[in-house]
């Protein structure tokens, strides 16, 4: 039986209530001009509105659910959980099994500490190495987002990476003077800032694939050169890996590169909040109770948190991740072969399982060319597919996501309704 409600009713009784009507921003549906809709359930790659409107997912919470929604095997574990408690505040078994998924994943992690978020895990990891180095300068790139933390809520100003703005309003310039913003794979300025401010440098942090002004890998030697420049001017090396941990392995791009601290979310938490962040016993040895760098949480651990976790890790590790691979080509074949046929000045960037659609002839390897794609084009595109059952995220600057539950079947839909949307634009 269907809602007798609406998402459009619902929104409108939600700005009363809410900032927004939303909890987070990117749900307005701001960027795509147009007014959320409200969703109801979810299994496999489909999730439902509350008019009971099918919808092909690819946000998928945010990269959140590779299994797909509602696995059985995840719910399985949360149900017997939940009836075992919910929550004691204190230790719990299933501590000790995360901690070794998460070890077999990462083989460079030593130890770690489980939070409620990414943006809490980043805080800590930042804490971390400005307590180990005794330092106080952060690097970050333009367009990596690490959550909502004040100092690094910044966008780069008008020097060369060395001046800093506030990108929120509410953040004092002070807790940003620290902070120098380089554009992402730009390893020539990160060069001449090091030669700079080397010695006050406590950390670098970086999404080692950029999600959040859609997706652009790393160039050829990027990462590596982070590394390296870091160990060299004993500066603390942060992968931030919220998005792309056990996205296209069991594990993450850390095990390459040998980061001294990460940050994990999303997948590992099977769904439910969570945050981590890990790395050397030496720098993680400094957090309390062993030493002085304070951190604590009523709610980190959460049995059921940790329950979905472990059932996600669990059954990652044995899936064919190629399969991902296999179905995420498929869907960019599908939109470069429409681009040719139809003389388009698009892009599509992918890195696995995870993509995005840019609307320019240039090549998308920096923030700027990202910004300078057409935002206009994306959110018509967006509106006309979700009229077809097709749930992009409602951004151009966010990842779409394949999950294991995706089938062939859902990829051609995708791409006979994006084909569909062009021959409309160019009649």
């Amino acid at each position: 039986m269907l809602s007798q409600v609406t998402s459009e009713q619902l929104y409108e009784e939600a700005i009363k209530h809410y900032v927004g009507g939303v909890n987070s921003p990117v749900r307005s549906f701001k960027n795509v001009e147009a007014k959320p809709i409200y969703f109801s359930s979810g299994q496999g790659p489909i999730i439902y509105s509350v008019e009971g409107r099918k919808f092909i997912d690819y946000v998928l919470a945010w990269g959140t659910f590779i299994l797909g929604h509602s696995d059985p095997d995840v719910q399985k574990e949360i149900i017997e959980q939940l009836y075992k408690g919910i929550h004691f505040g204190a230790c719990s078994p299933l501590e000790i099994e995360y901690a070794r998924l998460i070890k077999e994943g990462f083989r460079t992690i030593e130890k770690i500490r489980v939070l409620n978020s990414g943006t809490e895990a980043v805080m800590v990891a930042i804490r971390l190495a400005r307590a180990y180095t005794n330092r106080r300068k952060i690097v970050k790139f333009s367009g990596n987002y690490h959550g909502h933390v004040d100092y690094l809520l910044v966008k780069s100003g008008s020097g060369l990476a060395t001046f800093s703005i506030p990108s929120s309003k509410g953040v004092p310039q002070e807790f940003i003077d620290q902070t120098i913003v380089v554009e992402y794979n730009d390893f020539d300025t990160v060069e001449k800032v090091f030669e700079e401010h080397g010695k006050d440098i406590a950390a670098v942090i970086v999404e080692p694939v950029a999600g959040n002004i859609g997706v652009i890998p790393p160039k050829n030697g990027f990462l590596q050169n982070l590394r390296q420049i870091t160990k060299a001017y004993e500066s603390i090396l942060i992968f931030d890996e919220v998005i792309t941990c056990f996205r296209n392995e069991y594990g993450g791009l850390s095990n390459q590169y040998d980061p001294d601290l990460v940050v994990l979310g999303k997948i590992v938490g099977g769904g439910m909040p969570i945050g981590v962040v890990g790395g050397k016993s030496y720098i993680m040895d400094l957090l309390a109770p062993e030493g002085q760098v304070y951190h604590g949480g009523t709610f980190c651990s959460n049995p059921l948190t940790l329950a979905a976790g472990i059932a996600t890790l669990k059954k990652l590790k044995n899936q064919n991740y190629g399969y991902l691979e296999e179905l995420a080509h498929l869907l960019q074949e599908g939109i470069v072969n429409i681009k040719n046929r139809y003389n388009l000045k698009l892009n599509v960037n992918r890195w696995g399982s995870m993509m995005s659609i840019f609307f320019t002839e240039h090549e998308v390897n920096n923030s700027q060319n990202a910004y300078n794609s057409d935002r206009r084009m994306f959110a018509e595109m967006f509106r006309f597919l979700v009229t077809k059952g097709v749930y992009l995220p409602p951004s151009p600057f966010e990842a779409i996501f394949l999950s294991f539950s995706h089938t062939s079947k859902e990829i051609n839909y995708t791409i006979d309704k994006i084909e569909e949307f062009f021959m409309n634009v160019s009649k």
